[in-house]
């Protein structure tokens, strides 16, 4: 039976594993994202074939670094094909922000009730920008051919999409802290002069209920805060 992989030989196993995949952050292996994708594959939790976006070429990758036996892409998660990008019909955007939000390099561009716009060198042709469009404005083009897998992708663009990803994640991150600070400080306002957001000041039930739900709400908000 072989021994079990200590654990710097599984964190050294999933650093090389992740720089084998596209990151293209597509989720169709599966998981959130190409790292946990690494992760579960270093820990022995997930096969080497669930990757699309890297075809074949990938899986021969991922076997070399695993010395696993070489197998077929499971259809499960999807077919190799060619590289694709998103492009928004501006003519019908309205404007609604949900690709924005679901884009996971931060490759759309736009504001609330403004059209957006797709920047292709980002775009990683991940497709989770479709199934949110309300108005199906939202098409995918061919950008290469024939091409698929690595040979349609390249190590500079693995690269670049990671880099935003990771990118895309801090900002997430800050983001929420600003938000969760947000609702404290609002939270603590009206703590701090509850008689005047309680109509009927002299109802010391109605008093006493809010105060108790602002608590309440403001000990989770910190839970969180503090969590982070």
């Amino acid at each position: 039976m072989p021994l079990k992989p200590t654990a710097p030989e599984t964190q050294a196993l999933f650093l090389a594993l992740n720089d084998a995949l596209p990151q293209t952050q597509c989720t169709r292996c599966g998981f959130p994202d190409c790292a946990s994708y690494a992760r579960a594959m270093a820990e022995g939790q997930a096969a080497i074939n669930q990757c699309p976006p890297g075809g074949q070429a990938g899986i021969e990758r991922l076997a070399a670094l695993t010395g696993q036996p070489l197998v077929p892409l499971n259809p499960e998660h999807g077919i190799e094909g060619p590289r694709h990008v998103a492009i928004i019909d501006e003519a019908w955007c309205i404007g609604c922000t949900l690709c924005i939000k679901a884009c996971p390099t931060d490759a759309i561009l736009g504001a609330n009730k403004l059209m957006h716009t797709v920047i292709e060198p980002w775009c990683t042709g991940c497709e989770l920008c479709i199934p949110v469009c309300p108005v199906d404005c939202i098409a995918l083009e061919n950008v290469t051919g024939t091409e698929t897998g690595w040979a349609a992708w390249s190590a500079d663009q693995a690269h670049t999409a990671r880099e935003r990803y990771t990118s895309r994640q801090q900002r997430l991150v800050r983001e929420e802290a600003a938000h969760q600070q947000q609702q404290i400080a609002k939270a603590e306002h009206k703590l701090a002069d509850l008689a005047t957001h309680t109509k009927g000041t002299d109802n010391a039930p109605e008093v006493d209920r809010k105060r108790a739900i602002i608590e309440a709400a403001l000990a989770k908000a910190r839970a969180k805060q503090n969590q982070g």
